[in-house]
């Protein structure tokens, strides 16, 4: 099978053999969306060799023990636990300390043109949710994953920071829990996507010298920036909530005192669980077809990572064969 992988530190489409599933699922990808983790990769994250991709939607073609999931659409949870510590048998192998990861951490990932997962990972898509809008379950879960962790309700009022993929599904998602949101970004285009599509999000474009409001309850950090953090500090309300939703790269400086004096609660925040973000696309309480910049098929998937990368890229999506 074709797959796009990074070996000694090379990006390629290369062939490959077919995953054999043994005790696990074979799933058929059908359409898979490039991250910036997966861009990460290629510049060196997490010492990663194989292939990339984590987000995804296919059809269950192997599944001994899951039998009822064969010929069905499916998207997968990307962290596969260990099954015997604690937390996997709390049935949640997110933080299991043995895990590998689909497509970062010792497991060969989605953009190829077939993957392996436990068939417990495997969550069935409905018909109304589209192959397009199936492939952001991934992201869309880790955006509202926020609210297992931080209690966001009508009432609440949130800032989100950074007008990337990631922030844009945060504000989107988060949107529909709270009735006061403001998204907050150095990009018009980027911004735009807040008063698309039905929504009606209150956006803020930061300019050199601008002012911002303060006293949010809930600030996501959701641009990876330094300057990001720096800024949420500034608009959350004493005995608020802090969301770093991006990772940092390097090791970032800030006021711990103002923390500490503020009594600011920092909450880090990685994946989410996929049912709740399914429902939101099949309400289509969360929209998502206009996020996508750009679609090709997995043989140009070198030529796809570079658009990817390319400054005011959205998502960009691989097609198999």
């Amino acid at each position: 099978m074709k797959a796009l992988r990074v070996e000694r530190g090379l990006l390629s489409v290369s062939a490959v053999d077919r995953p054999e599933a043994s005790s696990e699922a074979l799933v058929r990808v059908v359409k898979s969306g490039i991250c910036n983790t997966d861009l990460e990769i290629v510049r060196g994250y997490a010492g990663f060799e194989g292939t990339i991709g984590h987000e995804f939607v296919g059809v269950v073609e192997e599944a001994e023990d899951a039998a009822d999931l064969i010929g069905k659409r499916v998207v997968g949870e990307i962290n596969a636990g260990c099954g015997s510590c604690d937390l996997c048998q709390q049935g949640d192998p997110r933080h299991c300390p043995n895990r590998t990861v689909l497509g970062i951490h010792g497991r060969d990932g989605a953009h190829a043109e077939f993957l392996k997962l436990p068939a417990g990972n495997l969550v069935a898509v409905p018909d109304e949710v589209s192959d397009e809008e199936a492939v952001f379950v991934e992201p869309l879960a880790a955006a509202y994953g926020i609210t297992e962790q931080v209690e966001i309700d009508h009432e609440t009022r949130v800032a989100v920071i950074g007008d990337g993929k990631l922030g844009l599904l945060c504000a989107f998602s988060l949107a529909s829990e709270a009735k006061s949101l403001v998204l907050i970004g150095k990009h018009a285009n980027k911004l735009a996507h807040a008063g698309m599509n039905g929504r009606d999000i209150e956006t803020i474009e930061l300019k050199d010298g601008g002012k911002l409001p303060t006293g949010f309850d809930v600030v996501v950090e959701a641009s990876g920036s330094e300057s990001g953090f720096g800024t949420a500090l500034d608009i959350v309300r004493p005995r608020g909530k802090l969301v770093l939703k991006s990772t940092f790269h390097g090791t970032p400086s800030w006021q711990a005192s103002r923390v500490v004096v503020d009594e600011i609660t920092i909450v880090g925040s990685r994946c989410g669980r996929f049912q709740p973000a399914i429902d939101l696309l099949s309400s289509k309480k969360v929209k998502v077809d206009d996020l996508i910049s750009e679609e090709l098929p997995l043989s140009d998937g070198v030529k796809a990572m570079e658009v990817a990368a390319n400054k005011g890229v959205l998502k960009v999506l691989l097609r198999m064969a």
